[in-house]
């Protein structure tokens, strides 16, 4: 790491910065010992130097070229605040047996693995992709990380399993972006997670709750990401008039439950993304609004301070010229 100071500034080479000093040093020392023996030689002459006493302006300007070409050498850069797309998604995928239906080709899950393939395509390098699998629980697949290779081998591999709870999402979901095992305690308080203002959930799920947990349980985990700072975005699968599923040797009937994720979503500040069928569900990424975050950022110098020596090069030229009638 480069040394910087308080200001933001960084050198890339200080070494190089340190050895140009020196050059402009001497140059400087051998200018002013040259403008003192010519007027010495002149006054030993009987001639009158004529003009101001002391080192020219062109001069001046021209070392002042060199010592400007000395910081480029060293390669400055300051650190800048720059907004970009930046931070943690993870994306919260639906696995209970009702994202078997089939209201949506091939089905709700292989529906929704190919929007989260999508969506993972669409986001910039700088931002961290996580996947949490649910049921009545949750896990991590894959923290959060820019290899995009890893995050979709994760969603790939999930498979149908269980019940929804919308809760256990969401603090698998904040598990994997804070590091730590979140939960709620037995009397409901809430943990203090800190600030994730950079981080952002992406669920996708019909909405249904069955088998673990309740809207309560959903309402205090949300509440959680809100004071977190952390979004939810919800991506409905499904269709309003659903479709039956076998479990466990038995037909039931399951449908999105919009109203559900809605609510959800925007309890976090987050929104709900309707997606009915696979065309909706592949065009989610341009959907979701992932928030800005404004970070400091090395912005290059060098070739800024070297148009400018090179100004001031062209400048002292130019006046030696004038005056003497040479460049130099």
């Amino acid at each position: 790491m480069s040394p910087s100071t308080g200001s933001g500034l960084s050198l890339g080479h200080p070494v190089l910065l340190v050895v140009g000093l020196l050059v402009v040093a001497a140059l400087v020392t051998g200018a002013v010992l040259l403008v003192r023996r010519r007027s010495a030689a002149l006054a030993a002459a009987g001639v009158a130097a004529s003009g101001r006493r002391g080192v020219p302006l062109a001069l001046w300007l021209s070392l002042g070229g060199v010592l400007l070409l000395a910081v480029a050498w060293a390669g400055p850069a300051a650190a800048l605040p720059v907004g970009r797309s930046a931070g943690t998604v993870v994306l919260a995928m639906d696995v209970s047996s009702s994202m078997g239906a089939t209201d949506v080709a091939p089905s709700r899950l292989a529906a929704a693995q190919q929007a989260a393939d999508a969506f993972v395509d669409a986001q910039p390098d700088t931002v961290d992709i996580g996947v949490v699998g649910f049921d009545q629980g949750a896990l991590t697949t894959s923290l959060p990380t820019a290899d995009r290779a890893v995050t979709k081998a994760a969603v790939a591999n999930l498979r149908l399993s269980g019940g929804t709870s919308l809760a256990s999402a969401i603090l698998g979901s904040l598990s994997a972006i804070t590091g730590r095992t979140v939960t709620i305690g037995e009397d409901g308080a809430l943990p203090d997670l800190g600030y994730w203002g950079s981080a952002t959930i992406v669920l996708l799920s019909d909405g249904g709750a069955s088998g673990g947990g309740n809207q309560d349980d959903a309402t205090a985990a949300a509440t959680l990401a809100q004071n977190a700072g952390v979004h939810v975005e919800t991506v409905g699968v499904g269709t309003a008039a659903g479709a039956n599923v076998e479990v466990d040797g038995y037909q039931l009937h399951t449908a999105l439950d919009a109203d559900r994720l809605t609510a959800l979503a925007e309890s976090t500040g987050g929104a709900y993304h309707p997606a009915s069928d696979a065309a909706q569900l592949d065009g989610i990424a341009s959907t979701i609004d992932l928030r800005l975050t404004v970070a400091k950022q090395d912005v290059p110098l060098a070739g800024g301070v070297a148009a400018l020596a090179l100004a001031l090069l062209v400048a002292g030229a130019a006046l030696t010229a004038l005056r003497t009638g040479r460049l130099v």
